[in-house]
């Protein structure tokens, strides 16, 4: 019988770790890494307290404001077939689809700029909105293959995460955070990152690419005990 005098183990805090998610709102990989991500802390409730930052990376920098059609950009940039094409954008679906993501990839037909999406994601960090606003870029492009670099739809999504809109479009006809944007860009770029998913661990730990969960979810717990 347990002496009730006799003081009972503290049970263990769960372990703080840093999450830098570098990433496009343009890029389909970094979706799947960010669903992958977000359910392997879900695994790990009660050993992880992860305090995210979404950090801006952009894959088209130079994409004017009328976009590019998705398959001659894939087959300028990287000299993609349509059939090669087609199978990439299948295997992403049913990635996708895995994590609870929806691709549609008849929808989104056109690539955009990114730049003004990322500047309100910036501010929705100070905010305190930024990983809802993630989300609801991700799906308006992905799910509903909307131009997230047209300023009324970016004010019309800012909108929905709660975020107030008039703030939302005085930010986007000024250059409100460009320069905390491209400084955040050029940081990043300068420490190796040149291609996204980046997820950094406590400033020190890279996990590359749209990993499995499982993947994200051993590297995490190991990050954790070893902090």
């Amino acid at each position: 019988m347990t002496d009730p005098n006799q003081s009972l183990p503290t049970p263990s805090k769960p372990a703080p770790l840093r999450i830098d998610f570098v990433s496009d709102v343009s890029c389909p990989w970094c979706a799947v890494g960010l669903m992958s991500l977000e359910q392997a802390l879900k695994r790990l409730d009660g050993e992880v307290a992860a305090d995210i930052h979404f950090q801006p990376f952009e894959l088209n920098p130079q994409m004017g404001e009328e976009g590019e059609d998705v398959a001659e950009h894939i087959r300028a940039k990287y000299g993609a077939t349509p059939e090669q094409l087609a199978e990439s954008q299948e295997h992403l679906r049913q990635r996708g689809a895995a994590l609870g993501f929806d691709f549609r990839m008849d929808l989104r037909r056109r690539i955009y700029n990114t730049f003004d999406a990322h500047r309100l994601l910036h501010w929705a960090a100070l905010e305190g909105r930024q990983a809802q606003l993630k989300h609801a870029l991700l799906r308006a492009y992905f799910s509903a293959g909307e131009n997230v670099g047209d300023h009324e739809t970016l004010v019309r999504i800012a909108t929905e995460t709660g975020l107030p809109a008039e703030r939302a479009r005085a930010i986007l006809a000024s250059d409100e955070f460009a320069d905390e944007v491209r400084a955040q860009e050029q940081f990043f770029l300068e420490h190796g990152i040149n291609a996204v998913p980046a997820v950094i661990i406590n400033q020190r730990h890279l996990i590359s690419g749209g990993q499995p969960v499982e993947v994200f979810e051993r590297a995490l717990r190991d990050l954790a005990t070893r902090a």
